[in-house]
């Protein structure tokens, strides 16, 4: 690698050697990651994975792929850079849970206007962070430093993710009947969907973001930066002991456009926000954005990061698996007939 090195392309605006040393610094977090599948290291063309499908009739691969979106705006005003990384994972992996498939790899794309390997290797160890929470492997990564494309100080971070599930155990609608109860997983906060929203309600500079908020108890950049919950883990234990029929990570859109996305055509959702407290920061962005209250759950998670439905003989147990797990879960709703409305009793 000392022999790669181009003088013209660094006058350019593109460091080569920048990224060699970025890729050693990362290594360790990275390797951190590996499942008995992995195949190989860092540095070729492709990752390679060798998953288990031995006691499976019909494997069913499951991918998913998103970004962190304007978050990251505020890590670059906080210059606080080691939490994104797992918001990129937990975009893709909690996706790929609903189905009730186990994520297996991932794979994450930064593009940066200047590669600065400390700024690299921070991000990809929050990318690896998420990787161990969710159980699967960063088994590659593509950094692209594209100077007069991005400021020197601003990047973008995207991920794809792969997972598996024998067909006979993937989740879908065509259980659920009337009368069973829908699950609520307390979500850590914003989580990395409607900040194009949140940046123009606190209209976010270098100085507000560091105000300290007395109900939330720290700054409105710590509260806002509070990395996205990957569900995985608590899902795939609900998974093995309850019959759990339909799943739905809230991300962008809310309750009103993420909850159908679990129904047949011919039920609907009733939802009783009071069975749980809305956080703070939810409460403080409606305030001071004067935004209607349909709208927040049109937007925003609202304190729900996940939901199941579940037969209702099993609800309460079902929220006690997911207390074991560490989460904090709530009976929110019930299954009636309808068209997929979702009925929110505010």
């Amino acid at each position: 690698m000392e022999k790669s090195f181009s003088e013209s392309y660094k006058e350019a605006g593109v460091d080569v050697t920048a990224g060699y040393e970025a890729v050693e610094l990362m290594k360790k977090h990275v390797e951190s990651t590996y499942t008995e599948g992995v195949v190989s290291g860092i540095g070729g063309f492709g990752g390679l994975f060798a998953p288990n499908i031995k006691q499976m009739k019909e494997p069913i691969l499951v991918s998913g792929t998103d970004g962190v979106g304007t978050k990251l705006k505020l890590a670059f005003l906080m210059n606080k850079h080691d939490t994104v990384g797992q918001d990129c994972v937990a975009m893709c992996v909690n996706d790929v849970v609903c189905c009730g498939a186990k994520p297996l790899f991932f794979l994450d794309y930064m593009a940066l206007g200047k590669n600065v390997p400390e700024v690299v290797a921070t991000i990809v160890k929050g990318v690896a962070d998420g990787c161990k929470k969710a159980g699967c492997a960063l088994v590659g990564g593509e950094t692209a430093e594209m100077p007069g494309f991005y400021p020197v100080d601003e990047y973008d971070l995207a991920g794809f993710c792969v997972g598996i599930v024998d067909k006979e155990k993937m989740i879908n609608s065509q259980s659920i009947e009337v009368g069973d109860k829908v699950i609520g997983i307390a979500s850590s906060g914003v989580h990395s969907n409607g900040f194009s929203l949140v940046r123009k309600v606190f209209k976010i500079d270098k100085e507000n973001i560091n105000e300290y908020k007395e109900e939330l108890g720290k700054s409105l950049g710590e509260a806002l930066l509070e990395p996205t919950k990957i569900y995985v883990k608590p899902i795939l234990a609900l998974l093995e002991n309850i019959n759990v029929k339909g799943i739905s990570h809230i991300t962008g859109g809310g309750f009103y456009e993420n909850l159908p996305r679990m129904l047949r055509d011919d039920v609907a959702l009733t939802i009783d926000v009071k069975s749980y407290d809305v956080p703070a920061i939810f409460k403080l962005i409606q305030k001071e954005g004067n935004i209607p209250i349909r709208d927040m759950y049109n937007t925003f998670n609202m304190g729900i990061g996940m939901a199941v439905i579940v037969p209702s003989e099993n609800a309460q147990e079902a929220v006690e698996i997911l207390k074991q797990e560490g989460e904090d879960a709530y009976i929110i709703g019930e299954v009636i007939k309808g068209s997929k409305e979702i009925n929110i009793n505010i």
